[in-house]
């Protein structure tokens, strides 16, 4: 189930210098005041060639389409930006997930779903089944769901969502799904909050509970559709996962995996030594980065999308 990475001695260099640039931000991602320095972050993804982005609507949930050119009419990766259920935006993240979609092959909508606290929890929940339904009436056959953060945690809450609503019948269900270290337990339970709080430069146990607080308000954290960790795991296509070592949400991924292999489910989990929280985006200095968003567009192309 785990694929463990070794640091490339050619990322070590690249690493440093990028934990000294997020040091002072590390534990800052509580609230809406976050919200610009954390988009400023994420449009630092460069752009992937061949591919055009585009606004949409979808489902009643406006976004982005981030197309590359000659992609199917009727397959779409969607895609749940991070930030904590508090801060990003699918703007923000539309480079970051064109790198995803050219390497697919596949266009990916990322939609805006509601953040806390002007929409607490089950907003965004909701806006993604509506996302996802209304991809289902434009056509598409084909759709495969991915996610970072808090929004690869969305993808999986939605994973098993989507077949427990469809019941008899053709609807369409996911095809499978690839995520990037998935907060899958708001709860924060996970042994890594603790003995990863020093390695990691970005989060921290205290940040991600006040972040919590604001998207749950008093709800239990264990409901599984905030925390798929929590959720019913059979019968789930396949799951791709990649996560940083060096992060505080280590154990949400691991866990997940687990649990999801003891229901039978096919999954993979890659650990990456040094890595840090949503490292992929850091396509443009780091060669794990290029390693696993490679590694989660050929999953995506072969696994949900094999006809392509």
């Amino acid at each position: 189930m785990i694929t463990h990475h070794p640091l490339d001695p050619l990322d070590r260099n690249a690493m440093a210098k990028m934990r000294l640039m997020v040091e002072s931000m590390k534990g800052t991602v509580t609230g809406v005041s976050a919200r610009e320095p954390f988009d400023d972050l994420m449009e630092r993804t460069p752009p992937a060639d061949g591919v055009t982005y585009e606004k949409a609507e979808v489902g009643g949930v406006f976004g982005w389409w981030c197309r590359p050119n000659n992609a199917p009419d009727d397959a779409a990766i969607l895609y749940f930006h991070g930030g904590a259920y508090v801060v990003g935006s699918a703007q923000a993240y539309r480079h970051f997930v064109g790198q995803i979609a050219v390497r697919a092959r596949v266009s990916a909508l990322v939609p805006e779903y509601s953040l806390g606290p002007e929409h607490p929890f089950p907003a965004a929940v909701v806006d993604a089944q509506a996302s996802f339904a209304g991809l289902v009436e434009r056509g598409f056959a084909r759709i495969a769901l991915a996610g970072d953060s808090a929004g690869g945690g969305l993808a999986l809450s939605l994973l098993s969502l989507v077949p427990a609503e469809a019941g008899e019948g053709t609807r369409v269900l996911p095809a499978g799904a690839a995520v990037m270290s998935p907060w899958t337990d708001l709860a924060l339970s996970g042994a890594s909050m603790e003995t990863r709080a020093e390695a990691d430069p970005l989060m921290t146990k205290e940040s991600l509970a006040a972040a919590a607080r604001i998207y749950l308000g008093e709800h239990d954290p264990r409901d599984p559709r905030a925390s798929p960790l929590y959720a019913d795991l059979a019968g789930l296509p396949p799951i791709r996962i990649h996560v940083g070592e060096d992060e505080v949400l280590l154990d949400d991924s691991i866990r997940y995996g687990e649990r999801l292999e003891n229901a039978s489910g096919t999954v993979q989990v890659h650990t990456w030594e040094g890595m840090i929280h949503v490292f992929p985006s850091n396509i443009a200095s780091l060669r794990a980065a290029k390693q696993a968003l490679d590694d989660v567009g050929s999953f995506l192309r072969q696994q949900c999308f094999a006809t392509i």
